[in-house]
């Protein structure tokens, strides 16, 4: 089909090409072959009078022409698939569809782990694709490539609706028969132990509650540094270190791991587990019933009735 000369068929390779720079994965992206991609670059620099895609080096950049179109390609695609594509009505029972997410571990433990086990009895025709959040994830979720994306609030992304998940608070974790704890922890006694401190990422970006134990103007005294919240308990069994992380998490591990849990001996404000999708899957039903078998999960399932009230941007 055309479009005042366009074929409407080359807007999907386009996207490819202005978003993967590449030919090859660009035909790769949409399961065509290389020589294929070559042929719709072809067209479209013919219909475009423009390069689209220019040799630097070793590497093919964007020409100007071709920046103005990447986001106004991409919202025509994401608002066909949103209003034209996505099913008007979501069957759990019967659906036959795969989800993408992004969880850091502390959401994918607390909260995605249950409630994907309790989604497999409601609807056992759904599969799951979970990947880690950060700034990858983001722009998945900026370009309508992912479908739910879990962080907490102060990360969320802007322009995308949310809606809140859960709440937690901070603990202090400690092996149980850490003869230092046995008493209790107070702040004295925080400072003056060891620390397994949770580090996220290349980057090593520190943890939530770091910026404000930093606040005390007291440093920590950090033993080990660990990649993720699910490694820190490993490390304080049969030690006198302790690690902060939230309540949820420490709850679950205390489950099956040899820890005590106790009140953190200053004020770390709670935060906040919320679920994005991109803006133009605002009306996907099988989006919201998924956070909404989220939300059950985590104990604070609305009344269906004001289920909508849920949904902000």
């Amino acid at each position: 089909m055309r479009f005042q000369g366009l074929d409407l068929n080359l807007l999907v390779a386009l996207d490819a090409l202005l978003t993967e720079q590449n030919v090859s994965a660009a035909a790769e992206n949409v399961h065509l072959s290389q020589s294929a991609m070559s042929s719709a670059l072809n067209r479209l620099r013919d219909y475009f009078g423009d390069d689209l895609l220019s040799i630097q080096g070793r590497r093919m950049v964007l020409t100007p022409r071709a920046e103005s179109l990447a986001d106004p390609v991409r919202t025509a695609l994401l608002h066909i698939r949103s209003t034209i594509t996505t099913q008007p009505t979501f069957d759990p029972a019967t659906a036959k569809r795969a989800f993408t997410l992004s969880a850091s571990d502390y959401a994918q433990t607390v909260v995605v782990a249950p409630a994907l086990a309790r989604v497999r009895e409601i609807a056992p025709g759904l599969s799951f694709d979970i990947t880690a959040p950060g700034p990858a994830a983001q722009r998945a979720l900026e370009q309508g490539e992912l479908d739910i994306y879990l962080s907490l609030e102060q990360f969320a992304v802007a322009d995308h609706p949310h809606a809140a998940l859960f709440e937690d608070d901070y603990v202090v974790v400690a092996w149980k028969d850490n003869p230092l704890t046995q008493g209790g922890v107070d702040a004295a006694l925080y400072f003056d132990l060891g620390h397994v401190s949770v580090q996220f990422g290349p980057a090593r970006l520190p943890a939530f509650d770091e910026w404000f134990i930093k606040s005390a103007r007291q440093p920590r005294k950090v033993e080990v540094t660990v990649p993720s919240f699910v490694m820190a308990p490993q490390f304080l069994i049969g030690t006198s270190r302790i690690t902060t992380m939230h309540r949820r998490l420490a709850e679950t591990f205390a489950a099956t791991l040899p820890i005590a849990v106790f009140p953190v001996p200053f004020e770390i404000p709670k935060v906040r587990q919320v679920a994005q999708w991109h803006r133009f899957n605002e009306r996907d039903e099988g989006i919201r019933w998924l956070v909404a078998q989220m939300r059950e999960t985590a104990g604070e399932a609305p009344h269906k009735s004001n289920l909508s009230n849920l949904f902000t941007v």
